[in-house]
């Protein structure tokens, strides 16, 4: 594997202050350079994704980190606008939740979700999860290009 990975932007949908946390301290370990965006509800996922409001210059995310239990919208639900979306549907979405429920799990793939990862408890399984998924998509998946 390179080290000499391209930073990306990742938009992390995240109501929780402690999973946000420990989300930023993987990020920081992990020192690859990516930019971590943050929003905490599905309604502000949205202005970010479509740049409106208080987000209006926001980037274009490479990888979106979504918790399904949100206030607003829920997770779910920008999970369908996203990939039903043909301006936003290649931006791959890792749905990063507590649910370990098997209908969570299988509405998430039906909705086109890439990759669903259930939230260890402990702390360093936690940020050795986001790590895990951090390295897949930088180091080993190929994202499509920006602007495309």
């Amino acid at each position: 594997m390179t080290t000499h990975a391209t930073p990306i932007d990742v938009l992390l949908v995240e109501d929780d202050p402690g999973d946000e946390l420990m989300t930023r301290e993987a990020f920081e370990d992990n020192k690859i350079g990516n930019t971590l965006h943050v929003v905490r509800d599905g309604e502000e996922a949205l202005d970010f994704l479509y740049r409106r409001a208080d987000h209006a210059a926001a980037p274009r995310p490479d990888l979106i980190l979504l918790d399904l239990n949100l206030p607003k919208y829920d997770g779910r639900q920008v999970l369908e606008k996203i990939k039903s979306d043909p301006d936003l549907s290649d931006i791959p979405v890792v749905v990063l939740t507590t649910s370990a429920a098997e209908e969570d799990i299988l509405r998430s793939y039906k909705l086109h979700a890439n990759a669903y990862v259930t939230k260890p408890v402990d702390l360093d399984q936690f940020i050795a999860a986001v790590r895990q998924i951090d390295d897949f998509f930088v180091q080993v998946v190929r994202l499509p290009r920006r602007g495309h």
